[in-house]
């Protein structure tokens, strides 16, 4: 049962409070298949959203709490109208564009060094990894991942992309999945020299989405279209677990430290499946996807299977206040999760197509990225939602 649905009107601020379910919401998880659901008496809470358009191509974005700022990736969208590619620093408050650093190469992911001061952002077409000084509003540098190959028809490009970056600030380490149908990659960066210092195979001959580094341990987790959960040692430059999770579709991972549980989304899209059928020798779909998988972090066991709006993609987990945020990319809605009994507390609308997330803690505040429809076209602009969450 939802506790709280926010829907948005159009681009400035709305407060709606229900508790009654709406279309399309699912019930709280089942862990272990069977979770009760909410009381039907449970109170009443709000949530404050503003939305501003900012700009094209809008991905991944990072909440500073030292410069309290919000900065958000635009590759400037594709086609012969596309904009260039940009960081853009918003207002945390308005959403207002403060200041925007150009870059020479589009713009996805991102994760932010806010203790010194920089901002790492994946050339996911270039691969590579442009790095800024976020106090200065200045390009560092940009590291080179994988030089081009000459393919078999004699074009030249690059083998692999990217897509998730992760830092370990204490032992100076940038993470970064290489993926591509041939074999994906983890490459690590020092982040002291802004160099490569090593590329780790053994990712799964498939795309590998999800990415997450446990600092306590620092292990590395991440997840491919196989569905299956790698454990890397970077230490001895190495897959060091493989497991074989029910999830077909597994993208973004977080975790919770505190119970060593891993959350990762299980999209669910039949885009994905087509492209699993075709690439992947005897693939066959067991599970419709449209969830978030508990996992133990050590032993990679299925903690829970929680129901989600369509097409979950980014989440993040709010330890502090026992919390899970997923954006459901196809169903246009971000929904929040208690991480105890995996109940499902509220929704907010946001469509067209809620992308990423990032979290002021301190306020209880998400930002959300958020794409364009497809029949907009390629250069439309795309906006970020600010949450105000019930506390």
């Amino acid at each position: 049962m939802t506790l709280w649905k926010t829907t948005l009107v159009s681009g400035a601020i709305a407060l709606l409070a229900a508790c009654s379910p709406q279309g399309g919401n699912q019930p709280a998880a089942a862990a272990a298949g069977n979770t009760p659901d909410a009381a039907a008496t449970a109170p009443a809470a709000q949530a404050q959203v503003t939305r501003q358009t900012i700009a094209p191509g809008l991905y991944e974005l990072a909440y500073s709490p030292r410069l309290d700022a919000v900065f958000v990736a635009s590759s400037g969208g594709f086609g012969d109208q596309a904009a260039p590619s940009k960081i853009l620093r918003l207002n945390p408050q308005t959403l207002a564009v403060e200041a925007e650093i150009p870059l020479e190469r589009k713009a996805f992911g991102v994760t932010l060094d806010d203790a010194n001061g920089r901002l790492y952002v994946g050339n996911t077409v270039d691969t590579s990894v442009t790095v800024l000084d976020v106090d200065a509003g200045q390009v560092l540098g940009v590291i080179q991942l994988m030089e081009k190959v000459t393919r078999p028809d004699g074009k030249t490009g690059y083998s692999h992309d990217l897509r998730e970056l992760r830092l370990d600030p204490a032992s100076q380490r940038l993470y970064v999945t290489g993926h591509s149908g041939e074999g994906s990659v983890l490459f690590v960066v020092d982040t002291a020299s802004l160099k490569l210092v090593d590329t780790i195979p053994g990712l799964g001959e498939a795309k590998a989405p999800g990415l997450h580094v446990d600092p306590a341990t620092k292990r590395v987790y991440a997840s491919n279209l196989l569905g299956e959960l790698l454990v890397i040692d970077p230490a001895q430059r190495a897959v060091v677990q493989r497991v074989q999770t029910t999830a077909e579709q597994p993208m973004n991972i977080d975790m919770d430290p505190s119970g060593q549980r891993l959350f990762v989304t299980d999209q669910g899209l039949q885009m994905i499946r087509s492209f699993q059928e075709k690439s992947i020798p005897g693939f066959a779909s067991k599970h419709p996807g449209n969830r978030v998988l508990v996992l133990d972090a050590v032993s990679g066991q299925e903690l829970a299977s929680i129901p989600t709006d369509a097409g979950p993609l980014g989440l993040i987990v709010d330890a502090q206040r026992k919390r899970l945020h997923v954006t459901n990319r196809e169903a246009g809605t971000v929904s929040t999760f208690d991480t105890d009994t995996y109940q499902r507390l509220g929704t907010v609308e946001l469509p067209a197509h809620p992308n990423s997330l990032a979290l002021d803690a301190q306020r209880n505040v998400l930002y959300v990225s958020i794409k364009a429809d497809k029949d907009e076209g390629r250069a439309a602009p795309e906006s970020v939602a600010r949450i105000a969450l019930p506390q």
